[in-house]
């Protein structure tokens, strides 16, 4: 399942977003990257635990606690506070694989990683290259957002940073911690959800057919959902 969420940040969001980020404190990659990946990641990343990010991460987890898009496609118990990544002409992260198990700067417990998420903070047309390519169940697909939308997909996927040729690429990525760890389980809830809501406006909530549908999602959602 790859989920894209369009506008997550507007234009003025984007540009303090931009001109904090710049004047921050940023460090090599790989200094975060775990052992197999070290070797694989070439960019540049904000140092974690540091202004701007700590503020910059909150206002992107905000955001996401406010979209129904992120709701009904993550069904959320924690998000690992978002991080900030740099790739400067000749950079890229090879194809690896996100650790199943992270532990936050300052948190007690461990965040199991079940969905991965990229935030575009560059527009495409400020660099070259730079692609987010994702293996998936139907093959590889290419990913190049605009500035402010986000992609969602399986941490298990394996995925890479294509070189960037021209430009820089700024992004935020982080992990979700999902209340239904079954990716395909999720993926049902998912569609079983956004069904709901199309049918919702051309049917109308008081619909007898509709409401037995709503009953089977919420029902499903018990069976699965671990709190």
């Amino acid at each position: 399942m790859m989920i894209v969420i369009e506008g997550l940040l507007d234009a003025a969001e984007l540009a303090d977003f931009r001109a904090r980020l710049l004047a921050g404190e940023w460090q090599d990659g790989a200094a975060t990257a775990g052992a197999f990946a070290q070797g694989q990641k070439h960019n540049l990343q904000l140092q974690d635990g540091t202004e701007p990010g700590i503020g910059l991460g909150h206002l992107i987890v905000q955001k996401l606690w406010a979209n129904p898009l992120f709701i009904s496609a993550a069904l959320p118990r924690a998000i690992y506070p978002p991080r900030f990544n740099r790739y400067m002409s000749g950079q890229d992260y090879g194809a690896h694989i996100d650790s199943a198990l992270m532990r936050p700067v300052g948190a007690s417990s461990m965040l199991r990683t079940d969905l991965s998420a990229t935030l575009f903070l560059s527009d495409p047309d400020e660099y070259d290259g730079g692609e987010l390519d994702i293996e998936g169940g139907f093959g590889a697909q290419s990913v190049k957002l605009a500035a402010g939308d986000l992609v969602l997909y399986l941490a298990s996927s394996l995925h890479r940073v294509a070189p960037v040729t021209r430009g820089e690429r700024l992004a935020s990525f982080f992990w979700i911690e999902s209340l239904v760890a079954d990716d395909a389980n999720r993926a049902m809830l998912f569609d079983l959800d956004q069904t709901i809501q199309r049918l919702t406006h051309q049917l109308g909530q008081g619909n007898r057919e509709l409401i037995g549908l709503t009953g089977l999602y919420h029902n499903l959602v018990r069976r699965w959902v671990v709190t």
